[in-house]
């Protein structure tokens, strides 16, 4: 059943770049613009954005942040205030040289982050130790001028929060790094089942004008690595550049100490390449537009559509529900939610009617159930909390399998040849052996792990005295 469907996807083992491509289009996720690398997100596409964006939300305001909204444009005066930060993104700046028919007598970046719009704003609004520390975070978009472009992983306009928070001490801008990142593990995990490995990136990857950044790194299916989420202790870098200081108990003057972070809907091609199949998207419960999708059998029969409805309506008090009852067929119907990864589908026809009973089939596993009419509920939020640990499971299990150790340089370059995944490895913190290693091997170091004992002593790369043990991968 569904050969004929499934054609149209090409299978992940031939070319997963184009069954990602396949998946994103066929699932009705995204449809291509007018403009090269940016996308629109349809309604399916952006009502499991907005689940995310809303369990972010959430955690975002439970840890006293408050969310507001900066301008869309950056003179470019403004911009260049900080010199790292700039350097860091001119390459993907996009520009606005006209107003109308007027040439503008300065350029207006349209915004790729927003550090300078709230260091501007916080110079005004920051005086005293009293007003501190101030937590906000933004829900916009932003723009960049990729390359390369991919729905979701890279394309020029994105959706995203980013946050931005000002603090009396180092001390209370390192805690507040830590702790949004773990708001990220946990989005990633525990609602998307994206096991993350979390830590610290190299001076080479770090954020442009950070004092350091930490972050997530999830497997894909393929086994090259994907950037998460990152949070940033920024220390007092924008502060000096654009003035941003506080009278502390003393009587002093002194600079904030700031961090910035954010969380994008890149986030969403990461879900699909870490759980999807050769039949399209399976999406974890808690992160699903519909968690149960019920397709009628045999509905122009007297009473189904209404006994269907009658599901939807019981079901819906545990349970994100649709139905479809539109005049195509079962098998179509069938091949379509899969291919949306809807994690349940429920069906129920004449004769289920009659024994008081109803089929449920697994995204996942592909597994039918008969579940009788009285235990419909119980057993629907159960299998829904089956099936987003066993993705969750699964996708830890991947990861596990595709991680390698490399104690010598021949083991790394070797192991790159031949596997994908992640190679842990010792670094001396030379950028010349980070370099060597990407030239070699197409690697980048992913992050320096927190929670990793050594391996050893010296640095793969160059074999004198080594202190961090680092991923490498092939990354997006």
């Amino acid at each position: 059943m569904g050969k004929e469907f499934v054609k149209e996807i090409t299978s992940m083992d031939v070319d997963f770049a184009q069954w990602y491509t396949d998946v994103v289009k066929k699932a009705d996720l995204v449809d291509y613009s007018s403009v090269r690398g940016s996308m629109i997100i349809r309604p399916y596409g952006y009502a499991l954005w907005e689940n995310i964006k809303g369990e972010l939300d959430d955690r975002i305001k439970e840890t006293g942040h408050e969310n507001v909204y900066m301008p869309l444009f950056i003179p470019e005066s403004l911009l260049q205030k900080e010199k790292d930060h700039i350097e860091g993104f001119a390459p993907e700046v996009a520009w606005v040289t006209h107003g109308g028919d007027e040439e503008l007598t300065e350029r207006l970046c349209v915004r790729p982050t927003s550090e300078v719009l709230f260091g501007e704003h916080y110079k005004n609004i920051i005086h005293s130790y009293r007003d501190l520390p101030k937590l906000y975070n933004q829900w916009s978009n932003v723009v960049r001028w990729e390359k390369t472009t991919r729905p979701f992983l890279r394309t020029l306009e994105f959706l995203w929060q980013e946050g931005h928070t000002c603090h009396a001490t180092d001390e209370e801008a390192h805690e507040e790094t830590v702790k949004m990142l773990e708001v990220y593990a946990d989005i990633c995990e525990n609602i998307l089942a994206i096991p993350v490995v979390k830590g610290k990136k190299t001076e080479k990857e770090k954020f442009a004008g950070a004092k350091f950044t930490y972050t997530i790194e999830s497997l894909m299916h393929d086994g090259k690595a994907l950037q998460s989420g990152t949070s940033h202790h920024l220390g007092d870098g924008f502060a000096k550049a654009f003035g941003i200081q506080f009278t502390d108990k003393d009587g002093k003057q002194q600079y904030v100490q700031q961090t910035s972070w954010g969380f994008t809907t890149r986030i969403i091609g990461a879900m699909i390449m870490v759980h999807g199949d050769d039949r399209g998207l399976v999406i974890p419960p808690k992160a699903a537009p519909i968690q149960v999708m019920i397709v009628p059998v045999a509905q122009h029969k007297e009473g189904v559509l209404d006994y269907a409805y009658g599901l939807k309506r019981s079901l819906s008090k545990v349970a994100r529900v649709d139905i479809d009852a539109s005049d195509k067929k079962p098998g179509w119907k069938f091949n379509e939610y899969e291919m949306k990864g809807v994690p349940l589908r429920l069906e129920v026809g004449p004769k289920d009617i009659e024994k008081g009973q109803v089929v449920l089939a697994r995204r996942d596993t592909g597994e039918k159930i008969f579940v009788s009419a009285e235990k419909l509920e119980e057993t629907v939020e159960q299998l829904l909390e089956e099936i987003q640990t066993s993705l969750y499971k699964k996708a830890l299990n991947h990861r596990e399998e595709n991680t390698y150790t490399a104690y010598n340089y021949n083991e790394l370059v070797e192991l790159f040849k031949e596997k994908t995944g992640f190679v842990k490895a010792m670094w001396c913190g030379d950028r010349a052996c980070e370099d060597k290693i990407k030239e070699d091997t197409s690697a980048t170091s992913r992050c320096m792990p927190f929670n990793e004992n050594a391996i050893g002593s010296k640095c793969v790369c160059c074999g004198e005295e080594a202190g961090h043990l680092v991923f490498w991968a092939k990354a997006y």
